[in-house]
């Protein structure tokens, strides 16, 4: 029985990549240095899959920042601002694409379906010049091969790659991005043809959008492209790839009718519905690429249950058509369990990374073809029922309290526009108020301070000094830049889930446990496994620290339940809208001790409520529902003269306004500049909101400094469909990951484009 990996993580157990992109980056080393280290973590991806006993192994699954992003460097499609003028695309047009440069601003960013992994969106139009510009999947196939590991390449295919693009700016918004297939499809046949002429003899197309509601003329676009394939592909076996939900039963007809196509790879965890489809109509002689390990969560594989499922499977579509395989690629779950040395054993036993995963695989193939591991499976077993029976996964009283929150909408008791009012008496702000996001740079040296606090190796009385000199110093440039209400800067924090996780009841920690987000940015999310409560406050001493720096508002910084929830790993054994409504009540208590510590203004954050939106439409309304009622639980006690403020960033909010306005803020500061201002569109389309609003002026995810004459034309835009008196002015997001000769820069242009706009506003009266 063969075993299939969707994909794998790319930075390495110890984010080995991570520090190689960002030492290219500032110039400390060389193209070749960058490429060593990419080589070596591919060469032992490979092998360890190679050694693992998995037979189909992919390739191309590695990228310098993101996979959609290579297949747009793969078709030449890049911007003209870009200046790139043919031959093979190289790292200065890449990343000049993905983080823009000095002269132009990146590419627009946004969440990968609905994880926490981004990618390029890419800018198509009708007089876009397609050409064959990067032989990275071919590099890739020969490298793994002279290795003596033969693999499937993997590309995004032609369909979800137009799907998940953009009109690019000047181009019409209705313009036909599936009009554009003809024009790729031929690259698509160069790329086949050259895999084929090396050796390959299997081919991965990657067909995520399939998961989604799609049209009849969107579901004729796949039937046309593997048509049009077919005769390139002849000779290859195809795999086509879905994942991260069902399929409606349209999509899976259009699915198992393409032209050329050999396999059918099905997420069976988020897509368990999709099993009925496969009972009752699986095309004969075609095989099942049954995704039934998770590729999202950490939690082990119950193995007696998922082999199981493969055997009803197996009498579908035959034995020696069924391939065990992950429900999509391992890049959103942590590397290896192995360098988890602080864990305790207990827990550490109900978990399993990306290299466990793998061994999980090939242990349920084998276990399918008869050769079943039985220490293996019994081990699983037990750690199985510890993990139901532990008395450290429920908590009576905190499921008592989540179970009764559903006897009411925990609204404030006074509308936004009275709230409004009354905290502008108090906090007397100027219009078009000046605000950051929360965080400031994070330094080497404030790094190496938390690092020796968590080794022990510095006393918690020079923990605390350091930290207090660093929001002295925080609050004391942003005074200096005059910005009218102050952020602490989040010295103490190095992450802002695993910080409150941290403090929480029923989450656990990982050294190691890194997983990729954008290009080298890492997360290392915190694990759920209980019932979660909050044992004592958790930011109200340094938030009254700092505030105790400063006569000018300073915000408390918090996270939104919804995005812990969204960015952490989620027990999976209650649903999860409970474990929010827990972590909603923990939230509530914090807010309440920050507004009794004199804090006036608490910003929590719910970056990844968008994120979060299930990628059907029948389902989003209920998740809407009890993720917009857990942000209100966290507030709905405090007095109309404390400034509530929210923050998102990095999605596609146009569909969910309706419940941001829910949600009942006082204040939302949004991500907008890298997207063209497509949130602004949502106003001039007749949307009314009532309350304050921060649509970021700048890009925090590139190095670029943007003028103050820039940075005003984009307030302009803003004020063109938003009132003068809601509109805040702000940066997209938290500055942790740029340096302060970036930060300061921008940050007194904005100031100085506020000031200039209010100059200008008043003469006008």
């Amino acid at each position: 029985m063969a075993s299939h990996i969707v994909g794998y993580p790319r930075m390495g157990p110890k984010r080995e990549l991570k520090f190689a992109l960002e030492s290219f980056w500032d110039n400390k080393s060389s193209a070749e240095d960058l490429q060593k280290v990419a080589a070596d973590l591919r060469s032992s991806i490979w092998q360890q899959m190679a050694a693992a006993g998995i037979k189909y192994i992919p390739s191309n699954t590695f990228s310098y920042y993101d996979q959609v992003l290579d297949a747009t460097s793969m078709l030449g499609a890049v911007p003209p601002r870009y200046g790139w003028n043919g031959g093979e695309i190289g790292f200065d047009t890449y990343f000049s694409m993905a983080r823009g440069n000095a002269s132009v601003p990146a590419m627009e960013m946004t969440k990968w379906f609905d994880t926490n992994y981004h990618f390029i969106v890419p800018e198509l139009g009708p007089d876009v010049n397609f050409s064959y510009a990067s032989h990275k999947a071919v590099d890739e196939y020969k490298e793994a091969k002279a290795l003596g590991v033969d693999t499937i390449p993997v590309l995004i295919g032609p369909v979800s790659y137009l799907l998940l693009s953009k009109p690019a700016k000047g181009v019409e918004k209705t313009f036909s991005l599936l009009s554009l297939l003809p024009k790729i499809l031929p690259i698509y046949k160069e790329v086949i043809a050259e895999l084929k002429a090396a050796g390959a003899l299997w081919i991965q197309f990657d067909e995520p959008t399939l998961v989604l509601d799609l049209d009849s003329h969107q579901l004729q676009a796949f039937t046309a492209a593997y048509a049009e394939l077919e005769t390139t592909l002849s000779g290859l076996n195809v795999l086509i790839e879905t994942y991260f939900a069902d399929l409606t039963a349209e999509a899976y007809k259009t699915l198992t009718e393409l032209k050329g196509v050999t396999a059918y790879g099905l997420d069976l965890v988020r897509g368990t519905q999709t099993i009925d489809l496969i009972k009752s109509n699986f095309p004969k002689g075609k095989y099942l690429f049954a995704g039934v390990v998770d590729g999202r969560n950490i939690w082990a594989n119950d193995l007696a249950s998922s082999l199981s499922t493969l055997q009803a499977l197996e009498a579908v579509v035959g034995k020696d058509k069924l391939v065990v395989s992950t429900s999509c690629s391992l890049l959103h779950t942590a590397v290896d369990l192995v360098n988890e040395t602080k864990l305790d054993d207990e827990i550490k036993s109900w978990l399993a990374f990306a290299a466990q995963k793998v061994v999980e695989v090939n242990a349920l193939a084998k276990a399918l073809a008869g050769q079943k591991d039985e220490a293996f499976f019994t081990a699983n077993a037990s750690a199985q029922a510890s993990r139901k029976s532990s008395p450290r996964v429920t908590n009576e009283a905190v499921q008592k309290a989540a179970a009764a929150l559903k006897d009411s909408d925990h609204r404030r008791a006074t509308n936004v526009t009275a709230r409004l009012d009354a905290q502008q008496k108090k906090l007397n702000l100027p219009v078009l108020p000046t605000t950051t996001i929360g965080s400031f740079p994070q330094t080497l040296e404030l790094r190496r301070v938390r690092r020796e606090y968590k080794a022990n190796k510095i006393s918690e009385d020079d923990y605390v000094k350091a930290i207090k000199e660093e929001i002295k110093k925080v609050v004391d440039l942003q005074e200096e830049l005059d910005i009218d209400v102050l952020v602490h800067g989040e010295p103490e924090r190095n992450d802002m889930v695993e910080y409150f996780g941290e403090q929480l009841s029923g989450f656990a920690f990982t050294v190691n446990g890194w997983v990729q987000s954008y290009g080298s940015r890492c997360v290392k999310p915190p694990i759920i496994y209980g019932d979660v409560s909050r044992p004592k406050p958790m930011t109200v001493f340094w938030s009254s620290t700092a505030q105790s720096m400063t006569k000018r508002p300073m915000k408390g910084m918090l996270t939104g339940p919804v995005t812990i929830l969204n960015w952490s790993f989620v027990r999976n054994d209650q649903p999860r809208f409970e474990t929010c409504y827990q972590i909603a009540l923990a939230i509530k208590d914090e807010v309440e001790d920050l507004e009794k510590a004199g804090i006036n203004v608490i910003q929590i954050d719910e970056a990844a409520l968008r994120e979060g939106l299930p990628l059907r439409k029948s389902e989003h309304a209920f998740y809407q529902k009890w993720a917009v009622h857990s942000f209100r639980i966290t507030n709905c006690g405090v007095q109309d003269t404390t400034q509530i403020h929210t923050h998102m960033c990095y999605s596609n909010f146009n569909d969910i306004i309706h419940s941001i306005i829910d949600m009942d803020a006082d204040v939302i500061t949004i991500e907008n500049s890298r997207s063209d201002e497509k949130l602004l569109s949502v106003f001039r389309e007749g949307v009314k909101y009532g309350a304050g609003i921060g649509p970021g002026v700048y890009d925090i995810h590139s190095p670029r400094i943007p003028s103050t004459e820039e940075i005003a034309d984009r307030i302009n835009k803003m004020l063109a469909v938003l009132e003068t008196n809601i509109l805040w002015v702000n940066p997209d997001c938290g500055l942790k990951t740029r340096k302060y000769a970036e930060v300061k820069p921008a940050l007194s242009n904005m100031v100085a484009a506020a000031k200039l706009l209010r100059t200008q506003l008043a003469s006008a009266k």
